[in-house]
């Protein structure tokens, strides 16, 4: 996954210019990437534009929820679990 891509749409969602939060916002992503592959098993694939638009989402929320302690919300769970299940489905 092209994490300056993901960067450049988590920048647009959230309404931000400036590169003053891109060291902060490139970490999240990176990290969103990392989890997404390692702890999750999912093999993002970059021409697929719903990996792209869930990495960014979570990403996005990420940066929004830095603060609360409240759960992931429903839709990116659901996102999340369809992709682990497609992903564990297309391995051989």
């Amino acid at each position: 996954m092209d994490t300056a891509i993901v960067l450049s749409l988590v920048k647009e969602r959230l309404g931000i210019r400036s590169n003053v939060r891109d060291t902060y916002l490139s970490a999240i992503v990176q990290g969103v990437v990392k989890e997404l592959e390692d702890e999750k098993g999912i093999v993002l694939q970059a021409a697929d534009a719903s990996h792209l638009m869930f990495c960014v989402d979570y990403a996005s929320w990420r940066y929004q929820s830095r603060d609360s302690t409240g759960a992931m919300p429903r839709h990116l769970q659901f996102r999340l679990h369809n992709l682990i299940i497609h992903s564990c489905g297309s391995t051989p």
